[in-house]
Order: C-alpha cells, then sequence, then structure tokens
C-alpha cells in the first residue's frame, strides 16, 4: 500500500490552496474556465483507487490540468503521472508547483483532444445551450509531445463543466483503452468513477 506522509500532504495542500488564491487574484483577466476542484475529496477518490487495486496500471493523465495540484497529488500515490493544460500560465505554475515538492509530473501545453475528435467537440458545442463550454481543439499534437496516446493511460481524471460532460465521457469511451479508468469531479461537489469496458460481440 502506498504511503504519504499526512504532514508533507496537508503542507502541499495548503501551499497549493494559497497558489491558486494568489493566481485568481493577481490574474486581471482571469484565465477562462479554470475552477479547481475540491482537491480533498479527489486525493480521497484517487486513494481508494490506489488502495483497492481498480486501476489496471499505474499511468494517469489529467485533462485540463489546470494548477497540476490533482496531478501532483496522484504522483505523492506514486502514479506516473502527466498533465494537459491549454492555458500556458498555468502550465508554468503547474510546475513550478510540482518542481517545489520534487513531484515527478509532466505537464505540456496544448489540448487534451485527440487527433480525430475535433468534429464531436464542435457538435457538442453548437448544440450546447450553455454559455460555458471551454475546450479547445486547435492545439498543436499534445500526444506526439507526450510520445503517448490517450489509449496508453490506465486512469483519465478531468474536472468538466456540465456542458462539457457527456463529450468528455464518449472522448474517455472512443479514445481510452479497454479496462482504463474516467475519474470526474462534478460541480456537485462530487466524483464519479467509471470503467471503459469491452464490447460483447453484437451488443448495442
Amino acid at each position: 500500500m502506498v504511503q504519504v506522509c499526512l504532514a508533507t500532504l496537508l503542507v502541499f495542500l495548503r501551499e497549493a490552496e494559497l497558489r491558486v488564491s494568489q493566481f485568481v487574484r493577481d490574474s486581471p483577466d482571469h484565465v477562462k474556465g479554470f475552477v479547481p476542484s475540491d482537491f480533498v475529496t479527489v486525493y480521497r477518490s484517487l486513494r481508494a483507487i490506489t488502495e483497492a487495486n481498480l486501476a489496471a496500471g499505474t499511468s494517469l493523465c489529467e485533462w485540463g490540468s489546470g494548477f497540476g495540484v490533482v496531478a501532483s497529488l496522484a504522483a505523492m500515490l506514486e502514479f506516473q503521472v502527466c498533465g494537459i493544460e491549454i492555458e500556458r500560465a498555468l502550465v508554468n505554475a503547474s510546475r513550478r508547483l510540482a518542481d517545489d515538492f520534487c513531484l515527478p509530473v509532466e505537464f505540456v501545453h496544448g489540448s487534451f483532444v485527440p487527433s480525430g475528435a475535433e468534429a464531436d467537440v464542435e457538435e457538442s458545442h453548437a448544440d450546447s445551450s450553455s454559455e460555458y463550454f471551454w475546450l479547445v481543439t486547435d492545439a498543436d499534437d499534445t500526444y506526439d509531445e507526450l510520445g503517448r496516446g490517450p489509449h496508453d493511460f490506465d486512469v483519465v481524471f478531468a474536472y468538466p463543466w456540465p456542458a462539457e460532460e457527456c463529450l468528455i465521457e464518449d472522448i474517455f469511451e472512443k479514445y481510452a483503452a479497454e479496462e482504463a479508468l474516467l475519474l470526474t469531479y462534478t460541480a456537485y461537489d462530487s466524483v464519479r468513477l467509471r470503467r471503459k469496458v469491452r464490447k460483447v460481440p453484437g451488443s448495442s
């Protein structure tokens, strides 16, 4: 079982909260779409996944990694972690936070939407009546930079806006590996966990 020093965890969470608050306060043009999840709730969920051996492996990707707090928490739990974020300022802040705590997380700048899914995003955006729809597809080939594809991760974490939840699930179902887990934080301060299962031939 992975052992995380409680004192180290608390120091990290306190520092992360301070940096996020300062970032929001000091950014006159607040980064659009950036709303942090409840880090303790997500950490407990990740820990439950490890303790119950629910994941097929230890690779984890955070889609829309924001300040990188969840990715860093996953690294504390000995996941092999990367985070993908479209806002350059958040990528830089994420790297500084992880480096200051000596956490091995790879953060890349770009869109987590894989090549081939752009049309799905555009269609979902057109069908959505919400003004809060932040997914971007016009970034470079992020997965090429990582040297991995969405099918190479055992766990994916995301905090989608309500209008994006179904789309995130669709992208996961289409591009993730079989047996991979999708952990999402919701606007209702809760988490959802789903597994991509092998489809039985002839099933709909």
